[in-house]
């Protein structure tokens, strides 16, 4: 048999000759070989035979003996892999009925699409499966929607076929805020299309009436052109102006005066001015000025609001970090998709490479890099062991990990960053308030000023009153002012997210700027917070291992870096119950009925006093009051501590160490890092009384903490910081959270406050000399509408220009030069 032979058994005539598809009747695509001609399915099979017979490689096909693998049929087997997305209470929330024969359908967001040719496969795949109702793919936005018979086909299957022709696709559902945004949007953008095209018109039709002189224009021509401008600037006042009227109304009714009520007063008056002068027929029309006026102010809100979207804080952000679907091990190492929403606390759960982390929890097996880049700005990938804790929404780079789920759904670190967020966009610091204070001050005397500008003009010229009038109105609208320190803060806030700072608290960026002390704690701040057990000193004649586990099963309920030197020694044998947590001394517990304590000599055995045996830092363990041994814990130095300590003295700060430890431990890092005032074996108490002395002498603080025994003192400071690691209670009390490990944070996040509180002055100060300068100008009528309304639009734009440049500030900002240092025991 020759190998021509061979590849004819390979075809027949309804089969294409490239992948052996079905080919539709009446298809026209086919490839000539070897004096035949082959038929061909599709214009994808067409290009790519003609591509390999055109590029000398027709041999290809001659001596193949068998088909390629179809994709399709490759992944058609391993549909359940998107079996999880069948499941009726997932699909509740992206699954909508479609019409009244049983159908239904979603909004798939596909990767991969670049051009129509993708749109066309797509839809030409899905749309030959049986039970597909309709496809139809957005390529604006990426997204595939799609109606289906569920009797017919399930939706695992319809992802299954995308995924085999290499488009990856997974529901598309924005939650209620983006929802919000997107329309908002829409109608934004068809306001302005509305205001542009009326502007033109009404201009082209006003040129003819300025440019010629009085009488040369025919009367019927100037009432037609008044007419068609009426007939225009209609719509604009009616739809594209909406917004302005619906929000002067809101402000009246509240009492608190904003820039809407006279841009309303000016737009409303100008409009049924001039529509009463076409009517009839008497006194001068300002559609131009109308239809001008709006669509400048809608073009410079409309740049605002893109502006916000981009540098803050959006909608959506907890569906687009963590993962729908997780792979959930059973008692026996059975794998079971299900929904990530339906993981709880103790599941048990597979993340294969590439897959991202449904839930925070803790390795139980497995090696791997995480990629964390989404949480904490940094786009290096970080290992993570046996024993370490992983955070939803990161990325699994090289090998499977199990994981035990510790914090799920809301209750999931992204989650509970989420809630920081809104609490931070929920309040505003007191410069926005003032701001606010100023704009409506201003909008009020604006009013009072307007209704003596038209009383002047009344006599002086009665018809100069009204364009004179609504110049001023126009002009000095103060639209710069209220977006001056808005728009700012977006762009500062999401400067300081794209580097890993979070800020949870408004008044933070403000306070921040003006930060004259810095205090840090030690473990966990200053140092890595992996603490690691180096000595043990036994007491009593007890075994070491048994003395470690009893420690161990204490610190087993502590949240606090040292609890992880001990973990290694846990036993499941050995358990503590009613442990209570000391702050600033230690913790205590019943193991077996006995009480222990561990912590601090003073607490632990109050009525002994063992001397240490050396100057690092230990840790004494007592059984009712009797002193069994000591455990000496060291951490090691944050590779960044001192390029930190030294960028912020460059900055002008004083830096104090303000911490718990022993005073040999504590002054040993103080000295390491130049740090001249530190403050050693610190309680809660002592270190909230340390704070309140300095901002009694007029100093303003910033605490940087993690743990449960800082909580007052970050509570009590200007500006409390907590660290990465820091414990739930910590980063609910602090005004900001590092996502990243790196203390130079802290001084890029004081910079860019510094730049935003800069930007924020300049803000202000154009936009009060702009309105106090255009204000007489306007009120001696040498400024007519039109270029009132340009000069306020362009106003605006100045303002969010400048606060941009916030969000365009790239590399590293720490003005500190000093050399890092590596790792060492602290």
């Amino acid at each position: 048999m020759t190998s021509v032979g061979a590849d004819t058994l390979l075809h027949d005539t309804e089969s294409c000759y490239h992948c052996g598809s079905r080919v539709p009747d009446g298809t026209p695509w086919t490839i000539d070989l070897d004096d035949t001609s082959h038929p061909l399915c599709c214009p994808g099979c067409h290009a790519v035979a003609h591509a390999i017979v055109d590029g000398g490689l027709a041999s290809y096909y001659r001596y193949r003996t068998e088909l390629p693998e179809r994709p399709g049929e490759r992944r058609t087997a391993q549909a359940e892999t998107w079996a999880v997305f069948d499941d009726p209470g997932l699909q509740q929330a992206f699954v909508h009925p479609e019409g009244d024969e049983g159908h239904v359908s979603t909004t798939l967001a596909v990767d991969g699409i670049t051009c129509a040719a993708c749109a066309w496969l797509i839809e030409h795949r899905l749309n030959a499966l049986d039970g597909i109702v309709s496809s139809a793919v957005n390529l604006t936005h990426h997204r595939l929607r799609v109606a289906w018979d569920p009797s017919r086909i399930e939706l695992s299957r319809i992802l299954a076929e995308m995924a085999s022709i290499g488009y990856t696709a997974q529901p598309y559902e924005p939650d209620q805020a983006q929802t919000r945004l997107q329309h908002e949007e829409r109608m934004n953008v068809r306001r302005l299309i509305v205001a542009a095209v009326a502007m033109m018109q009404v201009m082209m039709f006003s040129i003819p009436i300025y440019v010629t002189e009085p009488g040369q224009l025919s009367p019927d021509f100037h009432a037609l052109f008044h007419w068609l401008s009426f007939a225009l600037a209609t719509p604009v006042v009616l739809f594209s102006a909406q917004p302005f009227f619906r929000n002067a109304i809101r402000d009246l009714r509240s009492r608190v005066l904003g820039m809407d009520v006279p841009v309303s007063i000016a737009v409303g008056g100008a409009y049924l001015a001039s529509g009463y002068a076409v009517i009839f027929d008497v006194g001068d029309v300002y559609f131009d000025s109308v239809t001008m006026f709006t669509f400048f102010l809608l073009f410079g809100r409309y740049i605002e609001v893109r502006a916000r979207r981009r540098s803050g804080h959006t909608g959506n952000a907890l569906s687009s970090v963590l993962p729908m679907s997780a792979i959930r091990l059973t008692d026996t190492g059975e794998e079971r998709i299900l929904p990530a929403s339906q993981l709880k606390v103790g599941d048990r759960v597979l993340i294969k490479p590439g897959h991202g982390v449904p839930a925070d929890g803790v390795i139980e097996d497995g090696e791997s890099s995480l990629d964390e880049s989404m949480l904490t700005g940094e786009y290096l990938p970080v290992t993570r062991r046996v024993g370490d804790n992983v955070t939803g929404g990161s990325q699994n780079v090289e090998s499977p990990l199990v994981i035990r789920v510790t914090h799920a759904g809301k209750d999931a670190r992204v989650a509970r960053i989420v809630d920081l967020t809104d609490r931070a966009f929920a309040s505003r610091p007191k410069i926005a308030q003032m701001a606010t204070r100023m704009a409506h001050l201003f909008v009020l005397r604006l009013l009072f000023v307007t209704l003596g500008v038209a009383a002047v003009w009344w006599f002086i010229d009665p018809t100069r009153v009204l364009w004179v009038t609504l110049s001023v109105l126009v002009v000095t609208c103060p639209c710069a002012l209220a977006l001056a320190t808005p728009t700012a803060l977006t762009a500062g806030h999401g400067q300081l997210h794209r580097r890993g700072v979070l800020i949870t608290r408004a008044h933070a960026i403000e306070t921040l700027s003006q930060a004259t002390r810095v205090i840090f704690d030690k473990t966990g701040t200053l140092t890595a917070g992996q603490m690691q057990l180096a000595d043990t000193r036994a007491l009593v004649p007890l075994d070491d291992d048994r003395l470690r586990s009893l420690a161990a099963a204490l610190e087993a309920h502590s949240e606090h870096p040292i609890a992880r030197a001990f973990r290694p020694f846990r036993q499941a044998t050995v358990r503590a119950s009613d442990v209570v947590n000391r702050p600033g001394s230690g913790l205590e517990g019943y193991i077996d009925g006995r009480l222990y304590r561990l912590g601090k000599p003073d607490f632990a055995a109050p009525d002994h006093h063992p001397a240490m045996p050396d100057d690092r830092q230990w840790l004494l363990l007592a059984e009712a009051g009797e002193p069994l041994a000591w455990f000496a814990v060291q951490d090691h130095l944050r590779e960044d501590a001192a390029a930190s300590v030294d960028a912020l003295k460059a900055m002008g700060f004083d830096v104090e160490l303000l911490s718990g430890d022993t005073a040999g431990a504590v002054g040993e890092l103080a000295s390491r890092l130049g740090i001249d005032t530190w403050h050693a074996a610190a309680s809660p108490e002592d270190k909230l009384a340390r704070l309140k002395a300095l901002q009694a002498d007029g100093e303003t603080v910033v605490m940087v903490g993690d743990g449960i025994n800082d909580v007052p003192v970050l509570g009590g400071a200007d500006v409390s910081i907590a660290m990465n690691g820091a414990t739930d209670l910590a980063r609910t009390s602090a005004d900001a959270v590092l996502l990243s490990p790196r203390l130079l944070r802290i001084v890029e996040a004081i910079e860019i406050s510094r730049v935003t509180r800069r930007v924020i002055r300049q803000n202000l100060i154009w936009s009060v000399c702009y309105n106090f300068s255009a204000l007489p100008l306007a009120a001696i009528g040498v400024v007519p509408p039109w270029v009132a309304a340009l000069g306020m639009s362009a106003s605006s734009l100045v303002v969010v220009s400048n606060a941009l440049r916030i969000g365009r500030l790239r590399g590293p900002l720490a003005t500190g030069t000093a050399p890092r240092v590596q790792a060492e025991p602290a």
